[in-house]
């Protein structure tokens, strides 16, 4: 049998079960507002988003592997370009551009120009030092942790902030080996 050809993220958008995407963006939403309202600082949200994003990702790079049928990637590039044109894709129903890497290929930005997240949101100006969307770092962290990949996520653009697009950094921190729990040979 010939292998299974990795799958576009158009390919999988379409084959995969789907909530109405109103219905995802005001839940979201009144995650959101529930944590404004029980946590009151606008920076210990932004880290529980961050971190629910996390817990996310450890799950979701699971389901993302196997329906995606994507194989390991060579580099980080090349893992930044699979997470803005499949991931993206897959779970939000849009793709992200890669742009602005460093010399030595660990830092890239993704860009969103679409963001389903944020129809119907509106910041007031209490909540400026809100990343609305930082349970999307969070996610994105997470997953790259599971398949040994350290890294670090930081919003550089926010079209909620009147920005043009949404930006976020992605800093690969270092790559780690991965470790099996027993020996071959004993």
């Amino acid at each position: 049998m010939p292998p299974v050809a990795p799958r576009s993220g158009d390919a999988i958008f379409t084959s995969v079960e789907r909530v109405n995407a109103e219905l995802f963006t005001l839940t979201y939403g009144a995650i959101v507002r529930q944590l404004l309202t029980d946590l009151e600082e606008v920076d210990e949200v932004n880290k529980q988003l961050d971190q629910m994003g996390y817990n996310i990702g450890i799950r979701l790079i699971d389901e993302f592997l196997a329906k995606s049928n994507v194989s390991r990637c060579v580099d980080f590039k090349e893992t930044a370009e699979v997470i803005a044109k499949v991931g993206f894709k897959m779970f939000l129903g849009v793709t992200a551009t890669v742009t602005n890497w460093d010399a030595d290929g660990t830092t890239c930005s993704l860009v969103l120009e679409d963001n389903p997240l944020v129809d119907f949101v509106e910041l007031p100006d209490t909540c400026q030092g809100l990343y609305y969307c930082n349970i999307l770092s969070g996610v994105i962290r997470g997953a790259l942790e599971m398949v040994s990949m350290k890294t670090e996520v930081t919003w550089i653009r926010d079209m909620l902030r009147g920005d043009d697009a949404f930006e976020m950094q992605v800093k690969l921190l270092k790559q780690v080996p991965e470790e099996y729990p027993y020996k071959d040979d004993e």
